[in-house]
């Protein structure tokens, strides 16, 4: 997939994929629950949302990849979480998207109060075709359109709250908290699905340019700037509206600008109502489609899904088949408990991306590279995970156990898919897998997990080898298990690179005396650069050597743990040089010493150089 969405793409898509009804349909019904204390349930939501967006942050930023939840679940958990992972994240994001395609029919209902039942599932089915239709034919003119359409959107709740901020009423906060602290975490619970649209974005990171620095950015700008107005905008319609016309309205934000904006502000507000459905459907398509995609790519589902125009790079299948379970949706219009499974299913997956990052982090696989990590590991993971558990009891036991039922008969259906489909499938090796592995066995095997992140990290940071990767990825690497002398290295060394240079490894064993008896090649404490001319043309070769207990040179009291050795032939001095300004770019990284000593083995020493930030040579 082409990266075309940079930060105001990820911005206005976690933003529109907010704004939704939970601002312009709830606090009617919020504010039956909890009273003028509604503000602080939409505070305490935008709260809630905090430890889903750290752990989605790094896991994107660490595996930029379609599919988001699905693609972090399956490769830290495995197959059989990662399906339903999949498909929850699938039917819960088109669910939605498809709830708010409804809405906005029920608002075009406002400007045509005569349009029958019927119209209001054309203009929703209409609308749900163009926005499919959009997502098939450009990533970046979506991504534009919706930055159009959530600028605007943002502008009119910013008028909202600014016009409305003088007209509040100081008595409208009285009785803040007289229907108690657990009537406001109900509430709050009611409200934090409108922020699970936060980390949707996530699906969709493949797509980001410099995922490492837009997708945290974009995420944490939209949820600090949609809190803001979510709880001003909350603020201003209780302060401006009375109780009994607050209480279970279902357009509480026209009303309220109607009073202090008149007939106009009413439109306006309407008009950013159908905008925040606008975005949330537009990119729930955009976010819900890279579901099936990440999942056919990995044998989880038939390989149609992954299909991608030729000339647009979208996949165009996966758009089409998530169009047509909306449209499907929308025409039986028995969604309402199917939203409410949807959230159930959103919550849980918002719980399994906590428990992902303590697995990826736990697991200590070298190759996992966050380019951004979550503060306070392992505590906010663990205040999640406690936070969504408490919320999905709660919503179940208030809606008498029926997503939590729904949601178990779901869980059989992809627990029959992933033994009929899935598992004759795939046998990759999750994250947990190898964790649990390497605790109960003193034999170090490599995942094809580590290799897989390898080159993810690599196309996520755009590096292209250069001589010196290629040279790497060749080369032998000597890992001594006891300590030993400068000598006894370098004869092991001339063992390993006189067949590949065709010279007499006694006479290279030489070279490399000599060499060190005119000055020594450790350049700092704990790292050398053995390096040597032989006779010859064209011949450069490379060689690692790594020893934990020490390697000692004489001369020098802190033994050598590091050392990369350099054999060139005289018309290769150029690239000699070189080669030592990539080395000394890699071991000043910030931690080199301890990821190379921490290393469990010879490929992942490698990996830990191919995998550095240096500058490479075009």
């Amino acid at each position: 997939m082409k990266r075309k969405l940079g930060f105001w793409g990820v911005f206005c898509i976690a933003a529109g994929a907010m704004i939704s009804s939970g601002l312009f349909v709830l606090p009617g019904l919020v504010f039956a629950g909890a009273g003028p204390a509604m503000v602080l349930a939409y505070g305490l939501a935008a709260m809630m949302a905090i430890p889903a967006a750290l752990s989605k942050a790094e896991l994107a930023t660490a595996m930029p990849r379609s599919g988001g939840s699905y693609f972090f679940i399956e490769r830290s958990m495995g197959a059989l979480p990662g399906t339903l992972a999949g498909l929850a994240g699938w039917l819960s994001i088109s669910l939605k998207s498809a709830f708010a395609l409804v809405g906005i029919g029920a608002f075009a209902r406002l400007l045509w109060p005569s349009m029958e039942p019927w119209g209001i599932k054309a203009v929703a089915i209409g609308c749900c075709i163009v926005f499919a239709a959009l997502n098939c034919l450009s990533v970046k003119q979506t991504g534009r359109f919706q930055v159009v359409m959530v600028v605007i959107l943002l502008g009119i709740l910013a008028l909202f709250v600014g016009r409305g901020l003088p007209e509040v009423r100081h008595e409208s906060l009285a009785g803040f908290m007289d229907k108690g602290m657990l009537a406001v975490f109900a509430a709050a619970g009611l409200v934090f699905v409108s922020f699970g649209g936060l980390t949707k974005v996530a699906s969709i990171a493949e797509e980001v340019h410099r995922p490492g620095r837009n997708l945290p950015a974009g995420m944490f700008a939209a949820l600090f700037v949609v809190s803001l107005l979510y709880v001003g905008a909350v603020f201003v319609t209780q302060g401006v509206l009375a109780p009994e016309k607050l209480e279970n309205n279902l357009t509480p934000l026209s009303d309220a600008a109607g009073v202090f904006l008149g007939r106009g502000g009413m439109v306006v507000l309407a008009v950013g109502a159908i905008l925040a459905f606008v975005t949330t459907a537009n990119g729930g398509i955009l976010t819900a489609s890279r579901f099936p995609l990440a999942m056919s790519r990995d044998g989880l589902l038939p390989k149609v899904f992954k299909a991608t125009a030729r000339r647009f790079q979208t996949p165009y299948v996966s758009v089409l088949a998530t169009a047509a379970l909306m449209i499907a949706v929308i025409a039986s219009l028995r969604i309402i408990d199917l939203v409410k499974f949807a959230s159930t299913m959103m919550l849980v997956l918002f719980l399994l991306a906590n428990v992902a990052v303590i697995i990826m982090r736990s697991s200590k696989i070298q190759n996992y590279r966050p380019l951004f990590r979550s503060p306070l590991y392992p505590w906010m993971q663990l205040a999640g995970i406690g936070t969504y558990a408490f919320l999905i009891i709660e919503m179940s036991r208030q809606m008498h156990w029926i997503p939590l039922m729904t949601s178990s008969g779901f869980v059989v259906a992809g627990v029959l898919w992933y033994l009929v489909y899935v598992r004759p499938h795939t046998t990759r090796e999750s994250a947990f897998v190898f964790m649990i592995r390497n605790v109960i066995s003193k034999q170090i095997r490599r995942s094809t997990l580590e290799d897989e992140l390898r080159e993810i990290a690599l196309e996520r940071d755009e590096i292209i080898h250069d001589r010196f990767d290629r040279l790497i990825q060749q080369c032998p690497i000597l890992d001594l298990p006891s300590a030993t002398t400068a000598d006894e290295m370098f004869q092991q060394v001339a063992d390993a690179l006189a067949p590949r240079l065709g010279i007499d490894n006694e006479k290279l064993f030489g070279l490399f005396q000599a060499r060190e008896d005119e000055s020594s090649t450790v350049i700092r404490p704990g790292l050398a650069i053995p390096h040597v001319v032989v006779d010859g043309e064209g011949l450069f070769e490379i060689l690692l050597v790594r020893c934990r207990e020490g390697i000692h040179f004489h001369g020098h009291e802190e033994p050598v743990r590091a050392g990369f050795v350099l054999i060139g032939s005289r018309d290769e001095r150029n690239y000699h040089l070189r080669a030592l300004m990539a080395i000394a770019q890699i071991v000043e990284e910030r931690g080199f010493m301890e990821r190379w000593l921490a290393a469990p083995r010879i490929e992942h020493l490698r990996d830990l150089v191919l995998l550095s930030t240096r500058k490479r040579q075009s």
